[in-house]
């Protein structure tokens, strides 16, 4: 059999995405997670694509460096509190480099929007997503990747993060409730169900 022309499954899983019934308010929250390197944001990025260019909400920008993981409530007042209303959000993105808040940005009331970082799946944030993909990649693997990425400037967040990563999974884990499991191939990506479900058949993403 040959294989489907490239990004044909993909256009069917952003496709279907879209007719999931709306999670938050109007919007159809898709949480994308995975260990810290495991390529959520090549990932969501051409997920977003695919679904014309909907909005992706980047959890490092809520994230900060006092607050690795202890950004629910801002989560929750800046986006999802006014999408729940119908309203747009406004929320103010991280600077890491300059260990600051900066202005506001907006999020549109768009079809559907990508949340994507480490703890998208979260249990205070799963009653708002319409679904939640995992990217199925061994931690150690995707830190290896990580690191590379980031460079010996980085490497001392590393040795912070990685502890801080193992400790948030294991009080509050999101695989288990993942409805799709991802894998990046050399070519595309490959998508099967999670074990919280899946919306269709087990497909290659290419």
């Amino acid at each position: 059999m040959l294989p489907a022309p490239r990004g044909t499954a993909i256009r069917d899983l952003a496709s279907r995405l879209r007719r999931l019934p709306p999670s938050c308010g109007p919007v159809r929250l898709i949480g994308v997670d995975g260990h810290a390197g495991s390529g959520k944001s090549t990932f969501a990025g051409e997920l977003a694509r695919e679904l014309g260019d909907a909005p992706v909400l980047r959890l490092d920008d809520i994230a900060s460096h006092e607050a690795l993981f202890d950004w629910t409530g801002r989560l929750l007042t800046q986006v999802i509190e006014p999408l729940g209303r119908g309203e747009r959000a406004r929320y103010t993105p991280y600077d890491w480099h300059a260990r600051r808040f900066g202005p506001p940005r907006s999020l549109p009331l768009a079809p559907v929007l990508l949340v994507e970082g480490v703890g998208a799946g979260r249990r205070a944030l799963r009653p708002y997503l319409a679904h939640l993909l995992w990217m199925e990649l061994p931690r150690e693997e995707a830190w290896a990747r990580g690191r590379a990425r980031d460079g010996e400037e980085q490497r001392e967040f590393w040795a912070g993060w990685v502890g801080a990563e193992q400790r948030h999974f294991a009080e509050d884990p999101s695989r288990p409730f993942a409805n799709l499991l991802v894998r990046q191939r050399p070519e595309g990506y490959e998508v099967f169900p999670g074990p919280a479900g899946d919306i269709g058949s087990d497909q290659s993403v290419t």
